[in-house]
């Protein structure tokens, strides 16, 4: 199965890409919105995603691989969300901020863009490869 692309958004004053390095690997959890759960269960082990620093910051600053796939999260006393185990890969080149993923045309139909509350988002391949070559990537 080919592998599949995403982006996860974290506050960086509760929970920042400098944490996630600190840790080595993270457990991405606290997730409530059910299309962002959907998004966590459809993951597999390998699978890669931008981490994004929403609120403060605003761009995508890294590169994570999701290491566990996704387990009921004991942060929800309900039991009815999941948590997925991350690994910190690499921070990007340049940061990519919201303003310049909002500006390029190639993005318009990104989930950063057309859901912009959703907390986990899928990334097309074009997309992905766009924001690499917006990050100064090769």
């Amino acid at each position: 199965m080919a592998k599949q692309y995403w982006l996860m958004k974290s506050e960086p004053d509760v929970y920042g890409w400098d944490n996630l390095i600190a840790e080595g690997e993270g457990t991405w959890d606290g997730v409530r919105n059910h299309s962002a759960a959907l998004n966590m269960k459809a993951m597999k082990k390998g699978d890669l995603a931008f981490f994004y620093h929403s609120n403060v910051g605003v761009e995508v600053v890294g590169i994570i691989e999701i290491s566990e796939e996704s387990f009921l999260d004991i942060t929800d006393e309900k039991g009815k969300f999941v948590a997925v185990k991350v690994k910190p890969l690499r921070k990007l080149a340049q940061p990519v901020p919201l303003k310049a993923v909002k500006a390029n045309p190639k993005l318009a139909q990104m989930d950063l863009v057309r859901l912009s509350r959703l907390s986990v988002g899928k990334v097309q391949p074009d997309e992905w490869q766009e924001i690499l070559r917006m990050a100064g990537e090769k």
